[in-house]
């Protein structure tokens, strides 16, 4: 039975990489729930984080990157990017204001033309833009396509329009049920978001041949009466990534768990013993074997 005074949906996010999306997410719901780095593809889930209010319930599904993909993992991104695409109720298209369409953009349009569900072409990052007129322009190019009900130009980095944005959203929305607990932010269990933290600082803290061949798993987490004892170890392809991903002495790993273990402290809100331990094994994103262990894969699969 419908609510008639209370709205709740789902409305995918999907974009190319970098675009934003997971900043967006971040800001709407005013919680660090998603990572976030300036390099591409650092999503790799698909990801539902939940925003509730005394009038409506709106679950946010934050996709990877839609990419031209160069291994197994990047396809599996694509396929849950593209899959964020059906059994929604609103679609937000995300696009960076400062850059004109490109040829990933065209095929992602050519992919929206055959949806049903409504979608909204929201440009990103006008914070940036240093021209006005080649907004107007770029958004023009995009509305050629006739398939967006609305369009918006938002910062999800300073806020800029969220409210508007969110107030839009709503109004394509049905009258329905709370899907989720009002209190509850995020569709993933502790352990996926500790994952998440480590792999984060990995990615904000070394090179470029790192972010795109690194996963980690959870080994151990245990939870005693003041501490939480989390174990874990961070896979990589090369030896000589392994040297990086250690450092000079311990440094890097050493530097990478005090950060990941203080943001660990702000989430969990109880102290943290972390382990970290760095494993090889070599051309994973290529083996579906191993991307099903990690969770890149969805059950069916």
């Amino acid at each position: 039975m419908q609510n008639k005074h209370f709205k709740s949906g789902f409305v995918s996010i999907i974009g190319r990489p970098n675009v934003g999306k997971s900043t967006l997410l971040n800001q709407i719901l005013q919680e660090k729930v998603v990572i976030v780095s300036p390099k591409a593809q650092t999503t790799r889930n698909k990801i539902q984080g939940i925003y509730t209010t005394n009038t409506e319930q709106i679950i946010f599904i934050d996709t990877p990157g839609i990419h031209k993909p160069t291994n197994e993992l990047g396809e599996v991104m694509n396929q849950f990017a593209y899959g964020a695409l059906s059994g929604v109720d609103l679609i937000i298209y995300l696009i960076d204001a400062t850059k004109p369409i490109g040829l990933s953009d065209k095929v992602i349009i050519e992919n929206l033309k055959s949806v049903k569900t409504p979608i909204f072409l929201i440009a990103n990052k006008v914070d940036l833009v240093k021209n006005n007129e080649e907004l107007t322009k770029n958004m023009a190019t995009y509305k050629e396509n006739n398939i967006f009900k609305e369009s918006l130009a938002i910062s999800a980095h300073s806020g800029y329009q969220i409210d508007l944005l969110i107030e839009l959203i709503k109004n394509h929305l049905p009258f329905g049920p709370m899907f989720y607990p009002e209190d509850q932010l995020l569709d993933q269990p502790e352990r996926f978001v500790i994952s998440e933290i480590i792999r984060e600082k990995i990615i904000l803290n070394t090179k470029e041949e790192i972010p795109y061949s690194v996963a980690v798993v959870i080994e151990s987490f245990k939870e005693y009466t003041n501490l939480i004892e989390i174990y874990a170890t961070i896979i990589i392809e090369k030896a000589s990534q392994k040297k990086i991903i250690i450092g000079k002495e311990g440094s890097m790993i050493k530097k990478i768990g005090t950060e990941a273990r203080k943001e660990m402290v702000k989430f969990l809100n109880c102290k943290v013993h972390l382990e970290l331990f760095v494993k090889i094994e070599k051309d994973w994103r290529n083996k579906k074997s191993q991307l099903k262990e990690l969770g890149y894969f969805k059950p069916k699969d």
